[in-house]
């Protein structure tokens, strides 16, 4: 039989459901009262709401591989309640209603790569994707796996799309050395040229989309397509508004981003792509 324990010192259920008389159970009670009366008296006090949008985050949250177990560490919610919320106790239906303060820590957390566990299964999409690009720009399989520290049958598995999932940690690694290599030449890195040439042919030939197809906010959703016929002149556009706003305006490059609606990442990338088509056309 499993034994129960009780909520931590300084908590408002084991000051209020175990009366325990400690300093902290006491100071945490003195505030609840405290900011209850602050709330009366401003006609604010809500101590309960629908529970039907917090139970959605956290199916939406399931979606990006942040199982159950991991929204409760994350959050801070007990299991008691989590269980309540989710799929009822004691024979009666989930939760209609749940605390404020429960429904802010839930929905307080995002779906973010970074915090899925480095052994949960994620959608394999946005490493495909990202795998396929640096293909594109010349970076072998054998030079990837090397630098990612896997061999390449593991790469090669990602890129061919073997399997629909990857490992949170492999998929942040991936992203993390894309991060790195999306703009970098091989060649300048020591990559044989020979393995470079190969490379682009092979990724030419199944027709991948390079880096400047993808925009960094999509890259990882399976409902996105890249754009290979209108991202030149997209990407010829942003960087002349852009260098305009930097030189004429005098704004920063994030300054110029937030105005375009972009992010700096994909400004940075419309700038290297400007750089790059300048200097093919002066030589």
């Amino acid at each position: 039989m499993s034994i129960r324990t009780l909520p931590p010192h300084g908590s408002l259920s084991r000051a209020r459901a175990h009366h325990c008389p400690c300093p902290p159970c006491a100071r945490r009670t003195a505030e609840y009262h405290q900011t209850r009366r602050r709330l009366i008296a401003y006609g604010q006090w809500q101590p309960y709401v629908d529970a039907e949008p917090v139970r959605q985050h956290v199916h939406m949250l399931r979606t990006y591989s942040l199982g159950v177990p991991r929204v409760r560490q994350l959050s801070g919610v007990s299991g008691g309640s989590m269980t309540k919320l989710l799929y009822g106790a004691n024979g009666r239906p989930p939760s209609q209603r749940v605390r404020t303060l429960t429904a802010d820590r839930v929905t307080a957390v995002r779906p973010s790569l970074d915090l899925v566990l480095p052994t949960a299964l994620v959608d394999g999409t946005g490493t495909r994707r990202r795998l396929r690009a640096l293909t594109v720009m010349g970076w072998p399989q054998r030079e990837i796996g090397r630098r990612l520290g896997v061999d390449r049958k593991t790469v090669n598995e990602q890129v061919n799309a073997v399997k629909a999932t990857t490992y949170g940690s492999t998929a942040r690694a991936v992203r993390d050395l894309y991060d790195r290599l999306w703009d970098a030449d091989p060649v300048v890195l020591g990559v044989d040229p020979r393995w470079i040439a190969e490379s682009k042919a092979s990724a030419a030939k199944r027709r991948w989309a390079p880096p400047a197809a993808w925009d960094d906010d999509y890259i990882d959703s399976p409902a996105a397509v890249p754009d290979l016929g209108e991202k030149v002149s997209a990407y010829a556009a942003l960087s002349e508004n852009a260098l305009w706003l930097m030189n004429e305006q005098g704004y920063t490059r994030e300054q110029a981003a937030h105005r375009l609606g972009i992010t700096g990442r994909h400004l940075e990338r419309a700038l290297t792509w400007a750089r790059d088509a300048r200097e093919a056309v002066a030589s």
